[in-house]
């Protein structure tokens, strides 16, 4: 039995959308051992595939080196291969692949910070993001205003927003001074502007968002903003863990790659900021706890 289908193969190695390869394919652009392709034809290792006549370098899904890429946000980037406006992207600074794409796992606005991962698996991307698979997603949010306790019990309880209920699965103060208060909350899914939307139904506004965790994964601490991080194989097989996916062959950091991963941590890259090209894309400062344990985001970015 033949893989997969053909526009999710040619999608799948970073040459467009499904839908884009499926424009592709009608327009006779694509053959597959020689012979015209047309949508829903199935290919596996070994199968010629060419578009515009230029040959392309199948890997069956299940034999590809599963990679993911922990990635720290910065504020002023959005959430997209790319943007009408010219904003900065979180694309634009991952390494490039060949015959292969990056697929975003969740999503930050354009005025949050923290944790992304990316992987090349599409299929590992769509697990770790179903609802039903209730991954946690940990926060530290910076709020003006006080959480007490009847507005801690009503956001572990649910709130209705208007996209349905919600609720943060816990949520402890994280400290702070005057009218800004860090709180850590954690939830099992990832809405649209959720977290915020969460605070503002109690009336309290969140000043800054920083994601700390996704899932078995936590924001490394020698990681700098704008700067990311190879997994290596124990860190990506306890995620494919939570989502009942198969390890793969190869998966994991080899060689030179290792060794650079090593290097950076023990010497961490410098922070890198947003680019001038968003005027309100320049990081805010903070001067108020957030994220792990002792530590705080003043003491961070001071270091960065």
């Amino acid at each position: 039995m033949k893989d997969e289908k053909l526009q999710k193969a040619l999608a799948r190695m970073g040459l467009g959308s499904r839908r884009q390869m499926e424009e592709v394919i009608k327009s006779g652009r694509v053959s597959v051992n020689s012979g015209p392709a047309t949508i829903g034809d199935r290919v596996s290792q070994g199968d010629e595939i060419r578009v515009d006549g230029r040959l392309i370098k199948y890997t069956a899904e299940n034999e590809k080196r599963r990679r993911v890429l922990a990635y720290y946000k910065p504020e002023g980037e959005i959430c997209s291969a790319n943007d009408p406006e010219g904003r900065p992207t979180v694309f634009e600074r991952l390494p490039k692949l060949t015959h292969d794409r990056w697929v975003m796992v969740g999503r930050l606005d354009i005025n949050s910070s923290g944790l992304l991962l990316f992987t090349n698996d599409g299929e590992m991307a769509h697990r770790l993001m179903h609802p039903s698979n209730e991954i946690t997603r940990e926060y530290a949010v910076r709020v003006l205003g006080e959480v007490t306790s009847d507005i801690a019990r009503n956001l572990t309880a649910g709130v209705m927003l208007e996209d349905g209920m919600a609720q943060f699965e816990d949520i402890k103060d994280g400290g702070g001074e005057g009218v800004n208060k860090w709180y850590h909350v954690k939830l099992k899914e990832g809405r649209n502007r959720e977290v915020r939307r969460l605070f503002e139904s109690q009336g309290l506004k969140v000043s800054r968002l920083l994601r700390t965790r996704y899932g078995s994964i936590a924001l490394p601490k020698e990681l700098r903003t704008g700067r990311f991080l190879e997994l290596d194989k124990k860190d990506i097989n306890t995620l494919t863990d939570l989502v009942s996916l198969r390890p793969r062959h190869g998966t994991g950091l080899h060689g030179a790659a290792k060794e650079k991963q090593e290097r950076i941590k023990n010497k961490p890259l410098k922070a890198r900021r947003t680019d001038s090209r968003s005027n309100s894309a320049k990081p805010k400062s903070s001067a108020s706890p957030a994220s792990r344990g002792s530590r705080n985001t003043r003491d961070r970015n001071n270091k960065r």
